[in-house]
């Protein structure tokens, strides 16, 4: 669902869901009254500006908890923090540009692909390793296979090596088990094994086999120990 009063930001943004085989759009908007009476329709994503007539972007989005993501798509960038007090999968400026438009849906994907996938894994954690229940299968992970935890709002990305797990449980949490003690996070969305990380900027750090993520600017302070 897509609301936004601009009538030329509405057709950009119809333009760049074409691309999209697997997005259909079930409504398109110029105020959040407006699309009210469509809200028993299934509905994954909400795409919205928050400078609406009438009611504005994060009065419609606090009533429309139980849709799974919203992407809000503003003129206005002091607006961010408030929109992640309100459950927002991710914000982008205007102008809207194709590659931020694109890594976003990209990441969104990754995340309804895990949500749907989310009743059939389940994690216990051991010593040593965890052990990812997928479907009627355990698999077993090493701690040391783990080359860095990837957030997506309430799922985890567990990545190695060989392969990558999801599992239902926030990167906050995790983080607060004793066996991930080794671990730090450098961004809202990424935390790392201490002992990997090989080089760091002031815009990412590099990690074994040339792996490069970025640092958030609240969590440079947790790479200090490893010197300038």
């Amino acid at each position: 669902m897509i609301i936004e009063d601009d009538e030329l930001d509405r057709l950009v943004l119809h333009q760049h869901i074409k691309q999209f085989e697997n997005i259909a759009v079930v409504g398109s908007f110029d105020s959040a009254e407006k699309a009210i009476p469509y809200l028993n329709t299934p509905i994954d994503l909400i795409i919205l500006d928050i400078d609406l007539p009438g009611m504005n972007g994060i009065e419609f989005r606090k009533m429309t908890k139980k849709i799974p993501a919203c992407i809000f798509v503003s003129s206005h960038p002091e607006y961010a923090i408030d929109t992640f007090e309100v459950d927002t999968f991710d914000f982008i400026t205007k102008p809207l540009k194709s590659e931020r438009f694109n890594n976003s849906i990209h990441k969104l994907f990754d995340f309804l692909e895990m949500k749907a996938k989310s009743e059939n894994f389940d994690a216990l954690v051991g010593e040593n390793n965890i052990r990812v229940k997928e479907g009627n299968n355990i698999a077993q992970i090493k701690m040391s296979d783990i080359l860095y935890l990837e957030a997506l709002k309430d799922y985890t990305r567990i990545v190695t090596s060989e392969k990558k797990y999801c599992i239902l449980d926030s990167i906050g949490s995790i983080l607060h088990k004793n066996y991930f003690d080794s671990f730090i996070r450098i961004h809202r969305s990424y935390a790392v094994p201490k002992h990997l990380i090989r080089s760091k900027n002031t815009h990412e750090v590099e990690l074994v086999h040339q792996i490069k993520l970025p640092i958030g600017r609240t969590y440079k302070s947790n790479l200090d120990f490893f010197g300038a």
